[in-house]
């Protein structure tokens, strides 16, 4: 089994030495940048299979490398913050991090994150099946087995994330999911202190796929209990 390169943009040189340390010696292959300019560098050579970048870089932010690369590459980005503001946090993931994790943070849940968005990006690299399974509700189309979807024909234009959620409650149509069951079952770790994830992703499924995002009538939310798509 190949070993997952991954590349680590912190500017503290002593987070950078920690998280180097602790990921070589789980078996990663470790690159680092200090900046965002050699983050954006870095990871056009080296082409990596996960990138933990930090918000606060000089040169470019984390957000401006964040932004630039989900143009170019569906690698999966884990972002690092100090700011314990929500709109930091919604920020990162409205320009396409996969996900994030507030400082100071415990390396063992961070360990556990780069596993699940690691494991989450080697199954969508697997082959379709045969007969891919496809799913069909109102106007939107939903091909499994070709990671794609389609509304009214045309392709929607979805981050990996967003297609494994919509899949996903496909898949389990009329049921209702609780956020922290999705981020068991979609994101592939259970943690229950930041579900915002779940709710950003929700906010921009529906933004794709409802023809009212306000008054959705397929990615309906059910109060106090969580979400479910039906149609």
């Amino acid at each position: 089994m190949a070993v997952a390169k991954i590349l680590v943009v912190e500017d503290d040189p002593n987070l950078l030495a920690t998280l180097k340390y602790n990921l070589v010696k789980e078996g990663y292959d470790v690159i680092t940048a200090v900046d965002g300019a050699g983050a954006l560098e870095t990871a056009r050579r080296e082409k990596p299979g996960l990138i933990v970048l930090d918000v606060m870089l000089p040169k470019l932010s984390g957000f401006e490398v964040c932004r630039i690369l989900r143009k170019e590459t569906d690698v999966p980005i884990l972002m690092l913050t100090a700011k314990t503001e929500e709109v930091d946090k919604v920020v990162g993931l409205e320009i396409g991090a996969d996900d994030y994790m507030t400082k100071p943070f415990s390396m063992r849940e961070l360990l556990a994150r780069l596993r699940a968005m690691l494991r989450r990006a080697d199954m969508a690299k697997l082959p379709p099946q045969l007969e891919p399974e496809t799913l069909e509700i109102g106007d939107l189309e939903i091909d499994i087995g070709r990671h794609q979807a389609l509304l009214r024909g045309a392709t929607l234009e979805l981050s990996p994330k967003e297609f494994d959620l919509l899949a996903f409650l496909a898949q389990n149509r009329e049921l209702v999911f609780s956020r922290e069951q999705l981020l068991d079952k979609v994101w592939g770790y259970d943690y229950a202190g930041e579900t915002r994830t779940v709710d950003v992703h929700i906010r921009w499924l529906r933004q794709k796929i409802e023809s009212d995002p306000a008054h959705p009538r397929h990615l309906l939310t059910v109060r106090g209990a969580g979400y479910k798509l039906e149609g």
